[in-house]
């Protein structure tokens, strides 16, 4: 009796078994019959708020686990014109754990979608997954409709008589369609924004103050540009004559008793450079990478110039000196009688009687004033606009940024700090940070021609 109760719980057991084996077996069955996995999500985000000549587009998808292939693709009307299509390897339906998301961006616009026509357009994406053998799901589509720009902002010189010399300076006076966003001139790797007239009633008319970088020969590589928001662009030459202005040649001699007066205070007053553990090495350090440092502050300085005149005569060189070294030369550095640097001199050096007095150029906001590299105790101001003086290895300094100073103000006193070898001032004029020759801005006759003449009434003041 004991035996045939346990023959029949063990039957019951295995039927019990047989059971969950054959629901298992259905249950995959409608699996493989019917599940194509989670619907992804898919996110499209435009990098612009339009399409012009390359509009990124940013594509995510979450959950891809079933994702086989994704298509991009730009439909304006009835047209649909492919963008770009990818396969993927889907992950196993019976497989655990998800997929990581699937990121892409491409490039819709002018240069990448043949036959792009202004107007609107719909960026299309679609995700395919895999099917079974008798459903096959639909594609999970995400879209964003934007409006398409190919005609890019109008441009138009108003000014005349654009007289560049090579590392000199000059101004522009144009007007940009409404739609810009961005304009300015390009001159090689150097860019000059454009800054409203002041006082002009029409809104988009402008002006550039720019320079000419002292290494750059071609006037070919200096342009007016207006971009608009979606990045079309407008270009024009404007250059009336171009001087070219060789760049000269000077060789430095580099001694030890120089050496070791000079890198000594410079390492204890530049955190920017570390000691490399030898007199030249040090040397050449601060000669090559530390004027980098110094020149890129000079950039950024520039960038946050004031949007104003804040000038209001021709500029003033240092008085009853003499100049011993004179803008853009190429500097050959030898010790021991071998070459080892070349640096390019973007300045010049005037020398009068040890400490004189050292006096602002012009009026302005003094915006550094402190131990600043290889120029030592400097100070430079602010002329508004991207326009800006240097005042370098002072043996004092006797003002603070932020001050307002008029022109002829004492700044401070002639030294020999920084990579000085003898008592002297280093002057220069910048221009967005790019070094320009001073001898233009010295000049009344020249800012009348080149700045005055153009700007009208805009110039707060009769040079």
């Amino acid at each position: 009796m004991v035996r045939r109760d346990r023959d029949k719980a063990a039957a019951g057991c295995f039927l019990r078994i047989l059971m969950i084996l054959a629901l298992l077996i259905v249950a995959a069955v409608a699996a493989a019959t019917f599940y194509t996995g989670a619907e992804p999500d898919v996110k499209v985000e435009p990098g612009l708020p339009g399409i012009g000549r390359r509009t990124p587009i940013k594509i995510r998808i979450e959950d891809p686990q079933r994702v086989t292939k994704v298509r991009v693709e730009v439909v304006q009307g009835s047209d649909v014109k492919p963008v770009q299509e990818k396969e993927y390897q889907p992950k196993p339906a019976w497989a655990l754990g998800s997929a990581p998301p699937i990121e892409m961006t491409v490039d819709v616009g002018r240069d990448t979608v043949k036959g792009l026509r202004s107007g609107d357009a719909t960026v299309r994406v679609s995700a395919e997954r895999e099917g079974t053998w008798l459903r096959r799901p639909p594609n999970t589509v995400a879209e964003v409709k934007l409006p398409v720009r190919l005609a890019p902002p109008s441009l138009a010189i108003l000014s005349n008589f654009h007289y560049a010399a090579q590392g000199g300076s000059e101004l522009v006076v144009y007007q940009v369609g409404e739609g810009a966003v961005r304009d300015g001139v390009q001159a090689g790797d150097w860019w000059f924004p454009g800054f409203p007239m002041p006082g002009a009633a029409n809104k988009q008319q402008r002006f550039a103050l720019f320079a000419i970088p002292y290494d750059m020969s071609e006037a070919s590589k200096i342009r007016l540009i207006a971009v608009d928001e979606v990045g079309n662009r407008a270009e024009a030459a404007f250059i009336d004559k171009f001087t070219p202005r060789p760049m000269g040649k000077d060789t430095i001699q580099v001694t030890d008793p120089f050496m070791n007066k000079v890198v000594p205070e410079i390492l204890s007053q530049s955190s920017e450079v570390d000691d490399k553990g030898g007199l030249l090495q040090n040397y050449l350090a601060i000669n090559r990478d530390l004027r980098k440092i110094n020149a890129q502050q000079l950039k950024e300085m520039g960038e946050k110039s004031e949007r104003r005149f804040l000038w209001t005569q021709p500029f003033l060189p240092m008085m009853n000196a003499a100049i011993t070294a004179a803008f853009a030369d190429r500097r050959t550095y030898l010790y021991n009688g071998k070459p080892v640097d070349q640096q390019d001199h973007l300045g010049f050096d005037m020398a009068s009687v040890e400490r004189d007095a050292i006096r602002a150029s012009n009026r302005g906001k003094v915006v550094l004033a402190r131990y600043f590299g290889i120029y030592g105790n400097a100070v430079v101001i602010d002329h508004g606009y991207g326009l800006q003086s240097l005042y370098g290895h002072l043996s004092s300094i006797g003002v603070q940024e932020g001050q307002t100073v008029e022109r002829g103000h004492e700044l401070g006193r002639s030294g020999q700090t920084g990579l000085a070898g003898g008592d002297h001032l280093h002057f220069t004029m910048l221009l967005q940070g790019l070094a320009v020759t001073p001898v233009e801005w010295w000049d009344p006759h020249w800012i009348q021609d080149r700045i005055a003449r153009k700007l009208g009434p805009a110039l707060p003041f009769k040079p």
